[in-house]
Parts: C-alpha cells; sequence; structure tokens
C-alpha cells in the first residue's frame, strides 16, 4: 500500500480513541466506544483486570512461539506458554467477541491496538532480567514473531468483522527513550544503549509491510514529549498519534512537513483524566494556530487532522471517558464547520 492509499483509507475519521478504558466490562466499553464514535470505533483496552489486559501483556499473548509471564518486576520472556498467557488470550478473544456484536454491519475504520517492538523490548525481560532492549538478536526476534501475531490478529479481525477496515495502531510510547539511551538497565544504575535510527526504522518498517498485506494502513501513537515524526514517516506510518499538548516549536517544521506528504495527524486534544472540558471550538483553537503559523491551507485541517484524548482513557472514571469520547467528535465537527 502505497503512502497516498494508506492515508486514503483514514479519510473522514473525524475522531477516535486511543485504546485503554476504565473499568472490566468488554461489553460496556464496546458499546461505549461504537456508540460514541460512528466513523472511527476502535477495539477497547481494560487493563484494570489485571496482567493479561494491561498493553504489555496484552501484546505478549499475540506473540508467535515467544511467550512471556509475570515476574514482580513485570513481564519475562518464557520457554512455554503458562497460565498469563492464557489468560491475556483469553481476554483478548472477550474483547473481539464484544466489539463483534455491536459492529454487525458496520462498514469503516476500525483501529485494532498492539505495542510496537520497541516498546515491547524496553518492557518484556530476558530471563537474566534485563530487557530484551539489550539484545539485538532478542530485538529481531520480538519483532519477527509481532509481526506473525499481528499478521493472525488482523486476519482475524477481518473474518469477525468483515465490512469493517481495519486500521493498526502501534503503541510505542517508549520510542523515544529508545533512540537517545533512557531505557533504564534491571539494576537501574545505568541505561541501555541507544539504538540506532536505522534499526528502529528497520523494524517499524517490517511491521508497516505486515499491516500493507492486509490492507491495514499504519498508526503510530506515543504520548511522550519529542515525538520522532521524520522516522516514523520513513518508516510507513500512514498517521501519528501524539499528545498535542506536549508539542514544541522543535517539531513544527515535521509536523508541516508531515501534513504536506499525506500523513494524518491524530492530536491528542481533550484529557484523557477527569477534569472540566472546554467548549469544542476551545479544545481546537491551538490546532487551528499552529495551522496558521505553518502556513498551511484552513480547508485541509478536516482532511488532515484526527481529534482523539491525549492518552488512554484507564485512569478516567467510566463517566468522563464517554463524555471525553463525545468531546473528540463535537471537536472534529467544530474543526470541519470552521477551519479558519
Amino acid at each position: 500500500m502505497t503512502e497516498n492509499n494508506a492515508t486514503a483509507r483514514l479519510a473522514g475519521t473525524a475522531a477516535t480513541g486511543i485504546g485503554s478504558m476504565p473499568g472490566g466490562d468488554a461489553r460496556e466499553a464496546a458499546r461505549t466506544v461504537t456508540g460514541s464514535l460512528e466513523t472511527f470505533p476502535y477495539l477497547p483496552e481494560l487493563p484494570a483486570r489485571g496482567p493479561g489486559a494491561d498493553m504489555i501483556g496484552r501484546t505478549a499473548g499475540l506473540l508467535v512461539e515467544v511467550y512471556a509471564h509475570v515476574e514482580p518486576s513485570g513481564w519475562r520472556i518464557s520457554d512455554r506458554p503458562g497460565r498469563d498467557t492464557r489468560r491475556a488470550r483469553s481476554w483478548m478473544g472477550e474483547d473481539l467477541d464484544a466489539l463483534e456484536e455491536f459492529t454487525q454491519d458496520y462498514e469503516g475504520a476500525l483501529k485494532v491496538s498492539a505495542v510496537g517492538p520497541w516498546t515491547l523490548a524496553a518492557a518484556l525481560e530476558l530471563r537474566n532480567g534485563e530487557a530484551a532492549l539489550s539484545d539485538p538478536g532478542a530485538c529481531r526476534d520480538l519483532t519477527a514473531s509481532l509481526a506473525e501475531g499481528l499478521r493472525a490478529h488482523l486476519a482475524d479481525v477481518r473474518r469477525r468483522m468483515p465490512g469493517a477496515r481495519p486500521v493498526l495502531q502501534l503503541d510505542e510510547p517508549s520510542l523515544t527513550a529508545v533512540l537517545q539511551g533512557r531505557i533504564k538497565s534491571a539494576s537501574g544504575y545505568r541505561t541501555h544503549r541507544a539504538v540506532d535510527r536505522a534499526v528502529v526504522e528497520g523494524a517499524l518498517r517490517d511491521l508497516a509491510a505486515v499491516a500493507a498485506e492486509a490492507g491495514a494502513p499504519v498508526i503510530v501513537h506515543s504520548c511522550a514529549p519529542d515525538v520522532p515524526f521524520a522516522l516514523l514517516r520513513r518508516a510507513g506510518a500512514a498517521g501519528i498519534s501524539f499528545d498535542f499538548g506536549l508539542l514544541t516549536e522543535r517539531e513544527e517544521e515535521a509536523i508541516g512537513e508531515a501534513v504536506e506528504g499525506g500523513t494524518t495527524l491524530l492530536a491528542g486534544v481533550v484529557p484523557g483524566v477527569d477534569g472540566p472540558l472546554s467548549d469544542p471550538a476551545g479544545s481546537v483553537m491551538g490546532v487551528r494556530t499552529l495551522w496558521r503559523r505553518l502556513g498551511l491551507a484552513p480547508g485541509t485541517l478536516a482532511e488532515s487532522v484526527v481529534l482523539t484524548p491525549s492518552c488512554g482513557l484507564a485512569g478516567a472514571s467510566p463517566a468522563y471517558a464517554r463524555a471525553a469520547l463525545a468531546h473528540c467528535v463535537r471537536a472534529a465537527r467544530s474543526l470541519a464547520d470552521n477551519p479558519e
């Protein structure tokens, strides 16, 4: 899939969520997401259920011929599947069942998420307790295993929801720290060496190619500062999801280049935790201001930007999570109706 074709698959998807939702009821989460986001629903994640429902465990359950179990320090690679792997896979099945129920006859973009290879390598421990990130061979094996797991996952989504157009979101909150050599060792007294940018880009490109085989454009999400926009575009990301409030002037040129190159921006403009919500027009004032500063045509706003919460909603109350998603939809409508 070419970049332009992939980006076209995101057209008209004015608002969506990031992934996590509060609580542990898969049906209620699916009902909320599909009811609030009529043009771009997503498969909710419910980390409150415990290990295996968290983002790392959930993705570990997708891996092929690589297994993991929970230790006091976190997730550690295993020789064989155990209780934690089975639990992660069971919850994923439960989540897919619920989403399938609420997307009967749905036709449109549908987002599923997995942790990207570099955040996964930074979080998963080898048998010696160090992060897989410390071993280049382990990083390659993880990427290959994740590629196979995502291939099967996307096929399952297509089978269950044949009218939907899958979009794959790779969650990479640790990506910048990996690139900058800021991931701490097991002892905490040192950090792992920065991974070469070409190696990072290559692994992401491999996963984008797998998604392309399934006809799914890739979004890379990071709610950390200093998102590497140019690297992600080169790796084949059709969309880049970020916390708009963390942008600095350093990123503005890269954002302008991304928009002109056809990359969709998923701008996190609504707080992810309970608090007062401004009026919808106020939520997108910063986006409009950035557009003017970059000299971009206002008419391109609605086709280039998807609005989201600033990050996942797992820490929010159920009532606020519903309100935040509905607010994203109203803010997107405001942006489309009045881009100036």
